[in-house]
């Protein structure tokens, strides 16, 4: 009761609107740099958004906001999310940082789970939809992601970031996590991406998904509640989709798959990946092969012309050396020609061969 009649009597933070008891806050579109100081202990609801506050750092909420379970950060323009930012918010249930720009998420965003540090491990839904600044934060959102204090996160959004690819093994440490949103980002292929979890949904509509690798179809079996949607995806209808198509055909796993259509080759295109036939999926290794060598030939072509040419410049600029070996080449070949002939002379003559022998008596 003290608790409950300390909180109704705790003012309104400026420029926020405030329920009575204040249990939820609202501080939207209020041009704010910075978190609000002055929020109510027992706010359980936090809507900070439409603000321009680049920078979350320890500290930024000021007390501790014990029963706070839900706090939406969206278009806040927040850049940098240092250590500890979140870790005064130990019964916090659901985040929402989606559009935003941030390139830097400290992998203690949220405490430390081995540390001792107090830090929301009760975090079950985070939003990151359209929060990211570009493809480099996704190193760092791993960090995040496998230190341990996200354990109980069931609900993961990082939809809408042009993410092209994830470190291997990045949700390995969310042994709770049930529904995966990966949408409308620019994928071309998983390596070790799903092992470990046991999910419900996964939702990897329109990215630049050409097949799916038998290690990802693994993965994706041995979830046993697992719905997939690989909707708006522009798989190639080549030899390299036998395999995928295999799997399509055998498993209940994939919403609408029938639905699922080639993108290529030009032939078929638009058709449903489960109504091509086997022979249809080829790949033209020859003809591939044959422009390869072609190029290659054209290129050796090249390089041989350069170095003739090169060749004959080196020759043009040494020509007068050259000259002057090749005389004293020839000066030398005749004098040797002209001893050896002199030999063979005495040696052919019986005469010239004694008067050789008396001399040397």
């Amino acid at each position: 009761a003290a608790a409950a009649a300390a909180a109704s009597s705790s003012p309104c933070p400026r420029y926020c609107e405030c329920s009575e008891p204040p249990t939820r806050v609202k501080c939207v579109n209020r041009q704010l740099s910075s978190i609000p100081s002055g929020i109510p202990a027992g706010v359980e609801r936090l809507f900070i958004t439409g603000n321009s506050i680049s920078t979350l750092g320890a500290g930024a909420f000021g007390q501790r906001l014990e029963h706070l379970l839900n706090l939406n950060l969206s278009g806040n323009k927040i850049e940098s999310i240092e250590a500890l930012a979140f870790a005064s918010m130990p019964s916090l249930r659901q985040l929402d940082l989606s559009n935003n720009r941030i390139y830097t998420l400290h992998p203690e965003a949220f405490g430390d789970s081995g540390g001792g540090v107090a830090s929301p491990h009760s975090l079950r839904e985070l939003n990151l939809s359209r929060a990211l600044c570009n493809d480099s934060v996704a190193e760092q959102v791993s960090d995040l992601l496998q230190n341990g204090s996200l354990a109980n996160l069931v609900h993961l959004e990082m939809s809408d970031n042009d993410l092209i690819y994830l470190p291997a093994r990045v949700f390995s440490r969310l042994t709770s996590l049930r529904q995966l949103q990966l949408r409308n980002n620019s994928f071309v292929s998983f390596r070790d991406t799903f092992q470990d979890l046991n999910l419900q949904l996964l939702d990897l509509r329109f990215n630049a998904l050409k097949t799916l690798c038998n290690g990802t179809l693994a993965e994706l079996s041995s979830q046993p509640q697992l719905r997939v949607d690989l909707r708006d995806n522009p798989f190639v209808c080549d030899c390299g989709l036998k395999d995928f198509r295999a799997w399509l055909q055998s498993t209940d796993k994939v919403v609408e798959k029938d639905s699922l259509l080639c993108s290529s080759p030009e032939r078929l295109g638009n058709k449903p990946v489960l109504q091509a036939r086997y022979s249809d999926l080829q790949c033209s290794y020859q003809g591939d092969m044959e422009s390869v060598l072609q190029t290659s030939y054209v290129f050796l072509g090249l390089v041989l012309a350069l170095i003739g040419v090169i060749f004959m410049f080196v020759l043009y600029l040494n020509r007068k050396g050259i000259k002057k070996w090749l005389n004293n080449f020839r000066d030398a070949c005749r004098d040797h020609m002209e001893g050896y002939h002199y030999r063979y002379e005495i040696n052919s003559d019986p005469r010239l061969t004694n008067l050789s022998s008396s001399s040397d008596v």
